[in-house]
């Protein structure tokens, strides 16, 4: 309510300035002023109306993924075209830039505000506080991959505080983790009044018959207690997920991921004008870098190294050279050292005694990866995607690891803003397919503005 008395008095006040402004009601028995002051406070109110008929303070969407934001953009995209309807019905003379200014700053500043909450939360939540209490119920299992995948993002309130799974599990503790095993099924009851647990989370339900299942949602207290069922699908992004109830049975489709028309040619014409702008706007940082690296010790400033891309085929990527000219001979020697960075295929290492302090510079900052951009104008790469492997790490790859090849690789990607070089493997694996299976221009929007904070953070930039 603060943000919007703000917002909307703020613009009346810079449209109109302080002078009594009024908006004239045109009818058959003449017209009728009305104060802008009482349009604004109508506003307002109809906006705040808006925003809880949209339920965009549902617990259920706060603090984590974008529904929140959409559902801000729905509301107040309705309201202001009820108010258009109305307008234009009953004659009203509202001054088109007092609406015009008002509507998409508010929305703006709105989703500014949920965002600086956001942050606050996830810190709250990360210690634990406004997060549902949850008891997984399943296998061992699924229980146990489910916790992990709980504990690695706090942010979205879950805190496990217990399991029931199968009677024949005798161990105190969830397998790799510190949850306690309350019992099975049978002592569900019991466990939610031990732990205060408000969450019922079913991670497999093959050892649960619809009728205890039911029985089980039957149980739970009404607007207290909550029941989740868990799906046997894994990193599925939200949009190629619709349910649908038939027959009593609430049937999950699943859309395969295409890679045509409209969303490639949308990517593309991103990629082109993104890249030839930014292009333009960093040449004098090129040319000081450029500069810089050509005074660092011998060998050619732009480093070129042929990579796998889009369909497997091979394309040479430009990097400013951050390393002594004959880094790739020294390779061998130090794959034998011991090292905690990077994993079994990919070679890292934090004080890579190749890098020159010209190239460790502007490796913290990913410097040297501008000239990438270069190779996105010409369309071997995108700006978001997949990190581009060498063709040695292709040949260690697992079939299914080919699906990366599927989309072009990216400057930056969700391995980017996910931990960098201190990433494992399989994590980095994990994270390049999510983005193939699931990705969309609002995702790829969403990583260039992640990217610009894991760029500036020293973690895993080596």
């Amino acid at each position: 309510m603060l943000v919007l008395i703000w917002v909307v008095f703020g613009v009346q006040i810079a449209w109109f300035g302080f002078d009594t402004a009024a908006v004239a009601f045109r009818g058959d028995r003449g017209a009728l002023a009305v104060s802008y002051t009482t349009v604004s406070i109508i506003i307002i109110t109809c906006w705040m109306l808006m925003l809880s008929i949209f339920g965009t303070r549902e617990f259920r969407i706060l603090g984590t993924g974008p529904d929140e934001y959409k559902l801000i953009a729905s509301a107040s995209v309705r309201l202001f075209g009820l108010l258009a309807i109305v307008a234009y019905l009953f004659q009203i003379d509202l001054a088109r830039g007092y609406i015009i200014i008002a509507f998409p700053f508010g929305m703006v500043v709105l989703m500014f505000s949920r965002w600086m909450w956001r942050q606050w939360l996830g810190v709250q939540r990360h210690h634990g506080r406004y997060s549902a209490k949850v008891l997984l119920v399943g296998s061992v299992v699924s229980a146990a991959r489910i916790a992990r995948e709980f504990a690695r993002q706090p942010a979205a309130g879950y805190v496990v505080v217990g399991a029931c799974v199968p009677s024949a599990f005798t161990r105190a503790y969830v397998p790799g983790t510190t949850i306690p095993v309350l019992g099975d099924v049978d002592d569900l009851q019991l466990s939610i009044e031990v732990t205060g647990a408000d969450t019922v989370v079913v991670t497999s339900n093959g050892d649960i018959s619809p009728e205890r299942m039911r029985q089980l949602s039957w149980s739970l207290e009404p607007g207290r207690q909550h029941l989740v069922v868990v799906p046997s699908l894994t990193d599925i992004g939200g949009p190629r997920i619709h349910t649908r109830p038939v027959a009593g049975l609430p049937l999950i489709h699943v859309e395969t991921p295409r890679y045509e028309g409209r969303k490639l040619f949308t990517k593309r014409a991103l990629d082109f004008v993104a890249s030839g702008i930014f292009i333009l706007l960093l040449s004098p940082l090129f040319a000081v870098i450029a500069i810089a690296v050509r005074l660092s010790g011998s060998g050619p400033v732009l480093f070129r190294q042929n990579r796998v891309g889009f369909n497997g085929k091979r394309f040479t990527v430009l990097k400013f050279r951050s390393m002594i000219d004959d880094a790739e001979a020294k390779l061998p020697a130090l794959r034998g050292l011991e090292r905690a960075e990077g994993n079994s295929v990919l070679f890292k290492m934090r004080d890579d005694p190749r890098v020159t302090p010209v190239g460790r510079f502007i490796r913290r900052f990913s410097l040297d990866e501008l000239p990438q951009l270069f190779n996105v104008f010409g369309g071997n790469m995108s700006l978001v995607g997949p990190r581009p492997p060498l063709e040695s790490e292709v040949e260690k790859y697992e079939t299914h690891v080919h699906r990366r090849f599927l989309v072009k690789p990216g400057v930056t990607g969700l391995w980017q803003v996910s931990g960098r070089s201190n990433l494992s493997w399989d994590d980095s694996v994990r994270l390049d397919l999510y983005y193939v299976e699931n990705w969309s221009l609002a995702g790829d929007l969403v990583i260039l503005w992640r990217t610009l904070k894991a760029v500036l953070a020293p973690n895993g930039a080596y």
